[in-house]
Formats: structure tokens, sequence, C-alpha cells
């Protein structure tokens, strides 16, 4: 059996070719995780799908789920959040217009600016959509879906008979 097909990508142990050169599908990989990198930070986030998604931070607890989603720049007006079939949909927009003029400089410059963000979460039990709350303050949404209380009490311990 061969032991370099067992190998991960990215390992350094595995055999170059004549002349230096490393396996061609891992330097691809690579070439292509150092463009992802240099990305310029100033971007608002990476994209994803056709959108940008924005950075999304999210915890399980015994209540329910925590999401929290930065979103700098957006109008809390600019932000949607909808709950159906299991599903939870983040949706912002952000639209900026700079405009400067100077007579004496003899310029005239309008900048443009904009972006969706979209990002779905697959709720991973029955959610009471009427007790989800959201907040946002200082660029900041916080979303909690608490747990069904009908779904905590349909939960029902099953004993295990041995053979």
């Amino acid at each position: 059996m061969k032991t370099k097909s067992m190998m991960p990508f990215g390992r350094s142990s595995s055999p170059t070719r004549a002349g230096g050169e490393g396996d061609p599908f891992t330097m691809m990989r690579r070439e292509m995780e150092r463009l992802f990198d240099n990305f310029s930070p100033d971007w608002p986030a990476p994209l994803a799908g056709g959108f940008a998604s924005p950075k999304v931070d999210v915890a399980e607890s015994e209540k329910g789920l925590e999401i929290s989603a930065e979103l700098p720049g957006i109008d809390q007006k600019n932000i949607s959040l909808d709950l159906a079939d299991g599903i939870l949909t983040l949706k912002a927009e952000h639209e900026e217009r700079k405009e400067e003029k100077d007579e004496k400089k003899h310029y005239h410059l309008i900048e443009r600016s904009h972006g969706s963000f979209m990002r779905r979460f697959a709720i991973p039990f029955e959610p009471d959509a009427d007790s989800v709350q959201a907040r946002f303050d200082k660029g900041v949404l916080q979303i909690t879906v608490p747990r069904s209380k009908a779904a905590e009490k349909q939960a029902k311990k099953i004993a295990i008979n041995g053979g």
C-alpha cells in the first residue's frame, strides 16, 4: 500500500518532484489560500455565496440558541430577521454615498458603496417563535431563540434492556 495516499493534504513529508517542485495540487491549494489571505482587511466580511457574510458567534444552551452578529456601519432599519420552518434568516443592507467638492482645486468626487449580508441558521430544535428576541447595539446584533416548552415536555427517557 502506498503511504503517500494516506498523507493528509499539506504535509511536508510528501516526496517532491525533480527540480524541487512539490505536488502541483498542493501548490495550487497553497496559492489559492495565499490569494484569499491577501484580500484587503478593509472589506467588511469575506464573500460567501454571492453575499458578504458577517462575523457570527452561535452558542447552544439548555434554554436555546444565542447568536451574536457583527454588523458594523449598518442601520437598524436595514436589518431584517425572520424565522420560518426551523430556519432563522438574517438579512442586512449597507449603502453609503460620500461626495467631496473643491472648487479651488477643480475636483468633484463621488464614492458609493453598497453591500448585502445574508446568513441562514438551521435551528436544531423546535423554537418558541413567539419568544425570539433581538437587540441591536453599537453594530452588534444579539439574537435569543428559546426552546419550545411543548418540545421539552415531549422528551422522554427510554430504558435500555439487556439481551
